[in-house]
């Protein structure tokens, strides 16, 4: 389910990419031709930072998208920058999908959801420590040195009779009127069964 997850978020965050990039195009010719002004700025200069905001934009989505589509390929974890990245293009997400319940509506706010979700989904099926190499390297337990390895005990056997310390008796010992121990009294652990 990972390496699908990550084609599709790959495929939405480059179609996005395109779609952000040639919307703010398209207000910058807007205004530059019709030559609108916002409380006093120049036309020119608001034409010209629309464009510019569109290329980075859409810049920033097709360096997301390429994150995830070498995730994708590789089939491990984001490491480094590109995580960094991933958080950040789901936090831009969750912002304007929030923007855009007011001023364009819920279908708008419905999109945004569902690929912050898929970002999230791409984030949280990997594990941290390399996806699925770390899985095969440790699934059974009790083996690989991982941390469960550590923490199963391993099977609890019956002590031999060797190792038991004799039984005490009530009988004197070596013609003594008084009870004697054979062996030290000794504190022993009890052994636990597994059923």
């Amino acid at each position: 389910m990972r390496r699908p997850v990550a084609w599709v978020v790959a495929i939405v965050l480059l179609a996005e990419a395109v779609f952000v990039a040639a919307l703010n195009w398209f207000l910058g010719v807007v205004v530059d031709r019709q030559q609108m002004s916002l409380a006093g700025l120049d036309p020119h200069v608001m034409s010209t930072s629309s464009k510019i905001g569109g290329v980075v934009f859409g810049l920033y989505f097709v360096l997301c998208a390429l994150v995830a589509v070498l995730v994708a390929i590789r089939d491990r974890a984001p490491a480094g920058f590109g995580r960094v990245l991933l958080i950040s293009v789901a936090v831009v997400h969750g912002l304007l999908g929030a923007f855009v319940w007011g001023l364009v509506g819920w279908t708008a706010f419905l999109f945004m959801v569902v690929v912050l979700g898929l970002v999230v989904l791409l984030l949280m099926t990997y594990d941290r420590d390399g996806g699925a190499e770390a899985g095969a390297a440790g699934d059974g337990a009790g083996e690989g040195g991982g941390p469960e390895a550590e923490a199963e005990p391993g099977p609890v056997t019956a002590p031999d009779a060797a190792s038991l310390p004799a039984p005490r008796t009530d009988e004197p010992q070596g013609g003594d009127d008084e009870p004697q121990d054979t062996v030290p009294a000794q504190v022993t652990r009890p052994v636990t069964t597994t059923p």
